[in-house]
């Protein structure tokens, strides 16, 4: 069987809830819909759920384009019944960025390193592929179900974002799904959507990491200040990695319940996602892939402790890479 075959066979309700990670990127948003429209094909309806905000207009514009509704599980919570059967895609349960919501999560696919801390009635999980958006084409493609123009663009462009332009963490399997689909989507909505993904606004995030950058031995730590949004965190961190002076990459911003990092590499020798696991092991959490990742230390004191905090944050980074180094 095939691994789309062997998940339908784990599926009990004519009905599913399909749940993203929490502020979902084009990646999750474009697996989510592809494994929507899979599920179509063999009678079986789905929601796809996320907490938080949409937050880079690409992203917002890639549902509006291409019709994708989404439900915030914070609508939901009447809704939801213990016995809702709940599919995760490029997230795992027990993670960081995920919310625990009402619902059995049986099915997971993901291809972010492998967390062993939950089962699944059926999981893929495969970190060695560059986007979920790959994993979801090639159960298209292994199952010969025919791909519309609107489920091609929008697994075109989660790999494309997510493998940054297949620049990093890119595999064969991400290069021959968008061979395969190259005929089939519109890339002119693509090319739109890729340079149209900043609002005026996310400058200001841009201006307070240029103004707040330090950059030691080759690594840089920047603040986009207060309450930024996650996606723009990264998209702040992969634009400091650009400086040539720059080979590791840490963004931060502070919210009312802690502190928010997003992490570049581009040395395989300094693996961002272990890094980050062990830098903040103990007073928070972090992971992820070895060119880029992510953490959160939960915090709700004083200004001034939360200086402090930063600082300690900073020295627990630079001594785990000085291990490695």
């Amino acid at each position: 069987m095939t691994k789309f075959e062997e998940l339908l066979q784990q599926i009990n309700r004519q009905h599913v809830y399909i749940q993203t990670h929490n502020f979902p990127d084009p990646d999750a948003i474009a697996s989510a819909y592809g494994l929507k429209r899979l599920l179509a094909t063999r009678g079986i309806e789905a929601s796809i759920c996320y907490k938080g905000k949409i937050d880079r207009y690409g992203t917002g514009r890639l549902c509006e384009i291409l019709d994708i509704e989404l439900l915030n599980v914070e609508n939901l919570t009447e809704v939801l019944t213990d016995e809702d059967e709940v599919i995760l895609v490029d997230s795992q349960k027990g993670n960081s960025n995920i919310i625990n919501i009402t619902g059995d999560e049986i099915i997971c696919i993901d291809h972010h390193p492998y967390n062993d801390k939950c089962q699944y009635r059926f999981q893929d999980i495969r970190p060695e592929v560059g986007a979920c958006a790959t994993m979801i084409a090639q159960y298209f493609m292994e199952n010969d179900i025919a791909m519309d123009k609107k489920i091609a663009t929008a697994l075109t462009y989660g790999i494309r974002i997510d493998t940054h332009n297949l620049s990093r963490g890119v595999s064969k399997l991400d290069i021959e799904m968008l061979y395969r689909m190259y005929d089939d989507c519109d890339y002119e909505e693509i090319h739109m959507l890729e340079n149209s993904n900043l609002c005026f606004e996310d400058l200001v995030a841009y201006s307070k990491a240029i103004s707040s950058i330090e950059v030691y031995d080759n690594i840089s730590f920047a603040d986009t200040g207060e309450d930024c949004p996650e996606a723009l965190i990264a998209s702040v961190s992969d634009f400091m990695l650009a400086l040539v002076e720059v080979s590791f990459s840490v963004v931060y911003s502070r919210r009312g319940d802690g502190i928010k990092l997003s992490v570049r590499s581009e040395k395989s020798s300094l693996d961002a996602g272990k890094i980050t696991a062990e830098a903040l092991q103990g007073i928070g959490n972090g992971g992820g892939h070895a060119a880029m990742a992510g953490g959160f230390v939960p915090f709700t004191g004083s200004d001034g402790k939360a200086v402090i905090l930063i600082d300690q944050i900073k020295e627990r980074f630079f001594s785990t890479i000085a291990k490695r180094r």
